[in-house]
C-alpha cells in the first residue's frame, strides 16, 4: 500500500510557494519602486538630520557623536517610505545620504560656532565664506571617533533603506 499522506520532511503544495509566482511578486514590488521620490526624501532628511545635528552641537557646546545615529535612521527611513525599494541601489542611496548628512551636519556646526564667535547671523556668515577653506576647516574639526559614527549611520542608512515585508505578505500575494 502506497503512503499518500506528505511526510514532514517535504512540504505540501499548500504550504511550498511556487518559485514564479515569488519571481512574479518581485517584479510587482519593483514596479512600485521609486528612486527620484528616494533621493529627494533622503536628501531632505539629510539636510533636516545636519541642521538639528548643529543646533544641538551649538546651543549645548559639545559635539554628540549619537547624532551620526540619528541622522543615518532619519536617512534610512526616508529613502524606504518614499522609495518603496527593494534593490540595491536604495540602501547605496542611504548610506551616501547618510554621510552627507553627518557633513552637513558636523559643517554647519562650525558655521553655527564661527557666527557666534563672530558675532554674526549663520545665513551671513555662509555669504560671507571662502568655501575654498571649507576641506581644510573640517579637517581641522575631524576626531578618529568620527570615523566610527559615521560608520554606524552609513550602515544605518543603508541597512533601513529597504522596503521591508514579512513572509506571510508574501505567500498572501505571491
Amino acid at each position: 500500500m502506497e503512503n499518500t499522506t506528505p511526510d514532514s520532511t517535504t512540504p505540501s503544495s499548500s504550504t511550498a510557494l511556487d518559485e514564479a509566482k515569488i519571481l512574479q511578486y518581485r517584479e510587482k514590488l519593483r514596479l512600485e519602486q521609486n528612486l527620484p521620490m528616494a533621493l529627494a526624501a533622503g536628501f531632505a532628511a539629510a539636510l533636516v538630520g545636519g541642521i538639528l545635528w548643529a543646533v544641538i552641537t551649538v546651543v549645548t557646546n559639545y559635539q554628540i557623536g549619537f547624532m551620526a545615529v540619528g541622522v543615518g535612521l532619519l536617512v534610512g527611513y526616508a529613502v524606504r517610505y518614499f522609495g518603496n525599494g527593494i534593490d540595491s541601489i536604495f540602501g547605496i542611496a542611504g548610506a551616501v545620504l547618510a554621510l552627507l548628512g553627518c557633513l552637513l551636519g558636523n559643517f554647519f556646526s562650525m558655521v553655527g560656532f564661527g557666527a557666534a564667535a563672530e558675532n554674526v547671523g549663520v545665513f551671513e556668515l555662509l555669504g560671507m565664506l571662502d568655501y575654498s577653506y571649507v576641506p581644510e576647516i573640517m579637517m581641522e574639526g575631524f576626531s578618529p571617533m568620527d570615523l566610527l559614527f559615521y560608520g554606524i549611520a552609513v550602515y544605518e542608512g543603508y541597512k533601513f533603506s529597504f522596503r521591508k515585508f514579512t513572509e506571510a505578505e508574501i505567500r498572501q500575494n505571491a
